[in-house]
C-alpha cells in the first residue's frame, strides 16, 4: 500500500492522507481525470463505484454510486471548487438520495487533493478533507470513512500496476 500517514486533526476539523506512488504524476492524476479509471479505486474494494457524470472543470460535478455485496446502491456527488491538472483538485463531496440529490440529513466535506513530483519520478499525494464541524468529522470517521479511503486508495496501486502492464 503506497498511503505513508494519515492523520486526524479535530481542531481544525481535518483529516490528512499522504500517500506515494510509483508512477508518473500524469498517470496518477489520470486515475481521477478518467472515469473509467476512478471507478476501478473510488470507494472500498467490496463497493465499486459507477461514475455517471463526470465533468472535472470548476463547477463541474462528478455523480456517482457505489454498489455493495447485496447489490445495495449508495450514491454521492461532488462538486468541482478548482483544477490544476496534474497538480491539484479540490471538491465539495457528499451523499445522495437514490436520484442523485444531495442528501440534506448527512454533512458534506471539501476535499482538497495535492499533486506533485518526486525526483525519483514517482508522486506524492496529499489528500486533506476537511469537515463542516468536530460533530461531522467524528460521525463520517465513526461510520469508516478513514477505513474506506484507506482501502479505496489502496486499489489505486492495483490500477496503475495493471496499467503499467499494458503498456
Amino acid at each position: 500500500m503506497s498511503i505513508t500517514s494519515v492523520h486526524k486533526d479535530p481542531a481544525n476539523r481535518t483529516m490528512t492522507v499522504v500517500a506515494d506512488f510509483d508512477a508518473s504524476i500524469e498517470r496518477v492524476w489520470d486515475l481521477w481525470q478518467n472515469p473509467r479509471r476512478l471507478e476501478r479505486w473510488w470507494g472500498p474494494p467490496t463497493y465499486p463505484a459507477t461514475v455517471t457524470t463526470h465533468d472535472l472543470t470548476p463547477g463541474g460535478t462528478v455523480a456517482y454510486f457505489m454498489t455493495g455485496p447485496e447489490g445495495d446502491r449508495h450514491h454521492g456527488w461532488w462538486r468541482i471548487r478548482a483544477v490544476d491538472a496534474p497538480h491539484r483538485l479540490e471538491f465539495e463531496d457528499g451523499f445522495a438520495d437514490e436520484s442523485g440529490a444531495p442528501s440534506a440529513h448527512m454533512p458534506t466535506m471539501v476535499i482538497d487533493v495535492s499533486l506533485s513530483e518526486r525526483a525519483d519520478g514517482g508522486t506524492h499525494v496529499v489528500i486533506e478533507t476537511t469537515f463542516p464541524s468536530a460533530e461531522a468529522m467524528e460521525q463520517l470517521i465513526a461510520m469508516g470513512m478513514e477505513e474506506g479511503m484507506a482501502a479505496a486508495m489502496g486499489q489505486m496501486d492495483d490500477v496503475l500496476l495493471v496499467d503499467t502492464a499494458a503498456l
